[in-house]
């Protein structure tokens, strides 16, 4: 009984919490879990605001990471891998403490979110360019231009459908995260990996993106014969 109180209990909370967006990536599971979990212990003087705060300066600790492991010595990027931990905390509980402790603020928290999503992939995207090697700061170009296409598909999407998915199908932010971890770790062992696995990353972006824009237009084709 215990325990389908318990199941009972996340379940309203995760109804409550997630209800203006859809999930699909691979650890959906695991982290509505893991923020369910979280979210009961976030002192009250935390605010949402703080929260995302709390996000891009994670983004900044990874930037700083780039700057020390350019200048320093490598292993400094593994600064990165505590900033991606930071960034993904204040990211993913900023909007989902706000629907817990009832008091969400949809299009203010919307926008800020954006604008916060943007300027941490663009610290990240910089420090990578201050570490690249000469010739290759253009993928850090790529990869940044390329999650801002990203994020202008899923503002679109939005729009046409009315249901928010910041996804791209199995994979999303937290996802994103990992891989970036894992990149870091590999250079950290392999120095010079991070131009060709950061590249082949671009490269999946790219494709990606590519799928999500036919099936945007696709989208919208079909709310232009069927507008009702």
């Amino acid at each position: 009984m215990g325990k389908e109180t318990q199941i009972e209990g996340f379940n309203t909370i995760a109804q409550r919490t997630f209800s203006d967006r859809k999930r699909t990536n691979i650890l959906k599971k695991a982290e509505q879990l893991t923020i369910v979990f979280l979210l009961p212990k976030v002192p009250k003087f935390i605010s949402p605001n703080v929260l995302t705060l709390m996000g891009t300066l994670g983004s900044g600790l990874l930037f700083l990471a780039f700057v020390l492991g350019t200048y320093v010595a490598n292993w400094y990027l593994l600064l990165g891998i505590i900033g991606l931990a930071i960034n993904w905390l204040g990211d993913s509980l900023d909007g989902r403490l706000a629907y817990y402790r009832n008091i969400p603020r949809r299009w203010y928290g919307f926008a800020l979110d954006i604008i916060a999503d943007w300027i941490g992939i663009v610290l990240i995207g910089f420090g990578f360019y201050i570490y690249a090697e000469n010739g290759t700061q253009i993928v850090a170009f790529a990869f940044v231009a390329l999650y801002g296409w990203s994020i202008i598909i899923s503002q679109l999407r939005y729009k046409i459908t009315n249901e928010y998915s910041i996804d791209s199908g199995f994979v999303g932010p937290t996802e994103l995260r990992f891989i970036i971890a894992f990149i870091l770790i590999a250079e950290i062992l392999f120095q010079g990996s991070i131009t060709y696995l950061a590249g082949l990353i671009t490269m999946i972006l790219l494709v990606i993106n590519i799928i999500d824009t036919l099936k945007l237009l696709k989208l919208g084709d079909l709310k232009d014969k069927n507008p009702d």
